[in-house]
């Protein structure tokens, strides 16, 4: 009997999508996908026309999900346009798994159900890597790799090594998953992660609600890895409950103790609230450091920021006061399920009497679509980048915060460390 190779979440992940017992970090294999998510912008208008022009069929359309989120409402000719070409694409390829005006594909896609421990997922999007905060292997290609994918249900990669950011401690109050993932991207760059596995993990990973490990999986990609793993356990099992989906055996997919990695260790107990100035993620420090900035918006929204968890956040800084003058507080949910929860539970009116302003649920400002930043604005955001120009005008300021931090830093008008507000 063979003796089993120590492998990495990663590694196993990656067998097991080809059919293999184990893997090596620099193999060539093809991997059989287990779902494709794409978008309205990503999607049919890209590979409706390639699809015709090879007289290709969707190789199962059962494994195929569409998510209209980023032109949506739509407000112009061209958004029309857009969106039209994909309602009316699902229709005639009869998709089963359409996701219109339902929110940001890397919340609505999980809340459903169709991401799973130990599947192989692709998706149309850079922050696609969200998919593995529950322990399934999901990477961002482009249109001509999703093409491939789609026809044929498979796609080629070469194993990555494994990097692991090994968290111990716990975090104090108003400190949270966005303070952690900036303080990585501060520390190692956006390309930090050289296109490898990165890995989460320690004590104060496993201690993160889910939503708080989608933020770490989704911000990978500001890190530059290409995956962005989380060992699935109980907590993962009883979120996809919810969602209506058994999670499986997982005494499997995690990293072995002697399968080959690269560690870097952090303590979560000495961490602080972290902000981004413009315009890198990489520019990140602590909030002591920028402290005092004037801002004229403060947004909560993105797939990153504007979850139930994020909200929830937000509302805990908000409750009972009001923004302050000349400040203008956005609030965009990240999905039309989190919003009802946030109505549900009373966040959502908290937000609105602090002075927040409700808009759809999709991706909205931090895709530069819809309601926009204006000339010269200084922003602070939770959404996950802060390029130049992404927000609307290119000589908007935006920094990148945790949703505590957007909320203390629009209760004074200035950059704001959220644990003055909590104290």
């Amino acid at each position: 009997m063979p003796i089993p190779v120590a492998q990495t979440l990663a590694q196993k992940l990656i067998a097991h999508a080809a059919g293999l017992s184990s893997v090596t970090p620099g193999d060539i294999v093809t991997c059989k996908v287990d779902l494709a998510m794409f978008h309205d912008s990503s999607g049919p208008r890209r590979l409706k026309p390639m699809l015709e022009e090879l007289g290709a069929e969707i190789w199962d359309k059962s494994r195929v999900v569409l998510v209209m989120d980023h032109y949506v409402p739509e407000r112009d000719e061209e958004s029309r346009k857009i969106v039209r070409i994909a309602r009316d694409w699902a229709r005639e390829q009869d998709l089963p798994h359409v996701y219109d005006s339902q929110g940001i594909c890397h919340v609505v896609v999980p809340q459903h159900g169709h991401i799973r421990p130990g599947m192989f997922c692709v998706g149309g999007d850079s922050h696609s890597p969200t998919g593995g905060a529950f322990g399934a292997y999901m990477f961002g290609i482009g249109s001509t790799e999703m093409l491939g994918v789609v026809v044929t249900g498979e796609i080629w990669l070469r194993v990555p090594h494994t990097i692991q950011m090994h968290w111990d401690g716990k975090l104090h109050r108003g400190v949270c998953a966005k303070d952690m993932m900036l303080h990585m991207v501060g520390r190692f760059g956006m390309n930090g992660g050289q296109y490898q596995a990165v890995e989460f993990c320690g004590p104060a990973v496993k201690a993160l609600s889910m939503q708080e490990r989608m933020t770490l999986s989704n911000m990978s990609a500001e890190l530059g890895a290409q995956v962005g793993l989380i060992a699935p356990d109980e907590t993962t099992r009883s979120w996809l409950k919810d969602a209506g989906v058994e999670a499986g055996d997982l005494t499997h997919w995690h990293t072995d103790d002697a399968a080959p990695h690269t560690r870097h260790a952090f303590d979560a107990s000495t961490l602080s609230p972290f902000v981004a100035a413009p315009h890198s993620p990489a520019n990140a420090d602590v909030v002591g450091r920028y402290q005092g900035t004037r801002v004229d918006v403060a947004y909560i929204g993105a797939c990153t920021g504007a979850k139930l968890d994020d909200l929830r956040a937000a509302a805990e800084v908000l409750h009972g006061q009001r923004v302050a003058s000349g400040v203008r507080l956005m609030v965009a949910p990240a999905s039309q399920k989190d919003q009802i929860a946030a109505q549900q539970e009373g966040i959502l009116q908290v937000l609105l009497d602090a002075g927040a302003e409700l808009f759809p649920t999709a991706c909205g400002a931090c895709a530069g679509y819809g309601a926009t930043i204006n000339d010269n604005a200084t922003v602070i955001s939770s959404t996950a980048r802060n390029f130049k120009g992404r927000m609307g005008s290119a000589t908007a300021q935006v920094y990148l915060a945790s949703p505590y931090t957007v909320a203390a830093s629009a209760l004074r008008g200035v950059i704001t460390d959220p644990r003055e507000m909590l104290a």
